[in-house]
């Protein structure tokens, strides 16, 4: 076997990823590589998922076939360790009573014990997280679980300036820090290394994005110190894209990179982010970036620069950022004046001597540094968690759009799959609802936590089209007609075939209904209402709006966690269950 090392890993490649891909295969995961693509020379994206449960995927990036696929292993490795595959869905009552629901070393506090339990978090991080002493503890109770009786489960952190551990809830956890700071390595330093950069990275590029700094260009003879680097660029810029780098350091202080494509057919720009202590490896992460999991006509998504820079620190855009890259960016980044001189920074080390250098710059900037290292896969993973710096949603969405919010209303929907006749449930979710203050373009599989096959309806449901179905149901036809015309309308540009029937569906009831409201006589329309939506779909409106029949094609199954998805979610985190059970050395 070849024995390739790069720098900052501390395992050649070829070790690497034989090593994953035994164990993952141990572990019971049928991983495979999924698509490959290498758009220009020395970058590489792979997509790898689990056969059994394709929402189990990763993609990787390297300058090599072989660099690519030992980043897609590790990020699917972190994504293990971390849960966080599992992050956003429900995970049933018997994972909810079992003895641990995340990790054996979890800790459950009370909600009771209002309102700071004793033991939970420290007072730093409540003057952090609660400022005005103010959070409903219910509001930190996970969605796996969802079990408000057993209370908060919390999991343990050490904090790095004093050694102590501090018991943080996974459910802010979840909520703000999503999956920032999350890593695998070689080696429990290459893993830490990989996630304090990503944390100085994120917070760079928020920095940088939000108070639209301009930043000096990194010099050509300094870019061509990276042979494989230049190559990359050339090619892009070959193809029409021109590529700027810049020194994203803020005079040396951060080991961060910012490289822009620019599209000119549309103007778009794409800035892309990269930090690690060494410049070399900084900046081949942010070129490669670049190109992550898109082929050259991809690049077409992303909107041209923007003077509006109100627009471009708002934190939607951020998040956006944060999602795919695709947010707003300002002019002021490419000013010729830029707001710091470039600095040739670099910092080469063992990655023990890495994770140092990194961890001493997050404490001189007054911040704390919690760990959770994981070494129950068989590898080295670690969450680390920088409150103020690495958090990915503000403080404020623990009480406003917590994943957590809709545990009731799920319960109330499984009710009305089970009794859809019950004119008054239906009335309840739709107070439930109101109370939520839920948006209409809102997913409902997201809201509720669970996975659904992509041929169900449940798919392509929105909070607008299960209150035409509520207002049916509770005979509320003015209502019911408008949030049919908004279900219609919402879904009228590029429907499915399957698609087709249920706006059919819709459209009759708009039809039906406005029949009704203008009093005339049904019977005399009905063969043409036939003609133009068949005698099926015209009889099932009908039968809705007549009270005969209530939730259309949705209460056509008996669990809401019975989707062949959200099975295949739940017996791959049994699998993860067991390997932790066998691990012992949980303290």
């Amino acid at each position: 076997m070849n024995h390739t090392y790069i720098p900052g890993k501390d395992e050649a490649l070829e070790v690497s990823i034989a090593t994953m891909q035994k164990k993952l295969a141990e572990l019971g995961f049928d991983i495979e590589e999924a698509s490959w693509l290498n758009p220009v020379p020395y970058v590489w994206s792979v997509h790898i998922r689990d056969k059994n449960c394709p929402a189990c995927f990763t993609n990787g990036k390297g300058a090599s076939r072989d660099a690519a696929l030992a980043s897609a292993l590790g990020e699917y490795f972190e994504r293990l360790a971390c849960n966080y595959f599992f992050a956003d869905f429900h995970l049933g009552e018997k994972v909810a009573n079992s003895d641990f629901v995340h990790y054996p070393n979890e800790k459950w506090f009370p909600i009771a014990d209002a309102p700071h339990p004793q033991g939970l978090m420290n007072q730093a991080l409540w003057d952090h997280y609660d400022p005005e002493d103010d959070l409903s503890l219910n509001t930190l109770v996970d969605i796996q679980s969802g079990n408000t009786d057993r209370g908060i489960c919390a999991l343990p952190f050490t904090r790095q300036s004093t050694g102590d551990v501090t018991y943080i809830p996974m459910n802010l956890v979840g909520n703000l820090f999503v999956s920032n700071g999350m890593s695998a390595g070689n080696t429990q330093t290459e893993a830490r290394t990989q996630a304090l950069s990503e944390c100085f990275e994120r917070y760079v590029k928020n920095k940088i994005i939000a108070e639209a700094i301009s930043l000096p260009e990194i010099p050509q003879d300094v870019i061509n110190r990276f042979p494989t680097v230049v190559a990359s660029i050339e090619e892009l810029e070959k193809q029409g894209f021109p590529i700027t780098c810049f020194d994203a350091s803020l005079g040396g202080e951060y080991p961060v990179i910012c490289v822009t494509l620019f599209n000119p057919d549309n103007g778009g720009c794409f800035a892309s982010f990269g930090a690690h202590p060494r410049l070399e490896i900084a900046l081949e992460r942010t070129v490669t970036e670049l190109l992550q999991g898109r082929s050259l006509k991809d690049l077409d998504i992303f909107p041209s620069p923007s003077f509006d820079n109100d627009e471009v620190a708002d934190h939607t855009n951020l998040e956006t950022h944060f999602i795919d890259s695709s947010g707003l960016i300002s002019w002021d980044l490419f000013k010729i004046t830029a707001g710091f001189t470039f600095s040739d920074w670099n910092f080469q080390g063992t990655t023990e001597e890495e994770y140092t250098q990194l961890l001493n710059k997050f404490h001189a900037l007054g911040a704390d540094v919690y760990i959770a290292d994981y070494a129950h896969l068989g590898t080295y993973a670690c969450r680390i968690l920088v409150p103020g710096y690495s958090e990915i949603y503000p403080v404020y969405e623990l009480s406003w759009v917590n994943n957590n919010r809709a545990m009731a209303l799920r319960g109330l929907v499984q009710q009305w799959i089970n009794d859809s006749q019950n004119a008054a449930l239906s009335q309840t979710i739709m107070d439930s609802i109101d109370a939520l203050d839920l948006d209409e373009f809102q997913p409902l599989d997201q809201l509720l936590g669970i996975g659904v096959d992509a041929s169900s309806s449940w798919a392509t449901l929105r909070i607008g089209e299960l209150r035409c179905l509520l207002a049916l149901a509770t005979n509320d036809h003015e209502t019911a007609f408008d949030w049919a015309m908004w279900t219609t309308d919402f879904n009228a540009g590029g429907i499915s075939a399957a698609q087709q029937k249920r706006l059919r569906f819709y459209h009759a009831v708009k039809a039906i209904i406005t029949i009704e409201l203008d009093g005339h006589e049904l019977t005399e329309y009905e063969p043409t209402l036939i003609r133009m939506y068949t005698q099926i779909d015209y009889e099932t409106a009908k039968s809705h709006v007549m009270g005969t029949a209530q939730g259309y094609d949705l209460v056509d199954i008996d669990d809401l966690l019975g989707f062949n998805k959200h099975q295949n979610l739940l017996a791959a985190y049994d699998k993860l269950q067991q390997a932790k059970v066998i691990f012992t050395q949980w303290s």
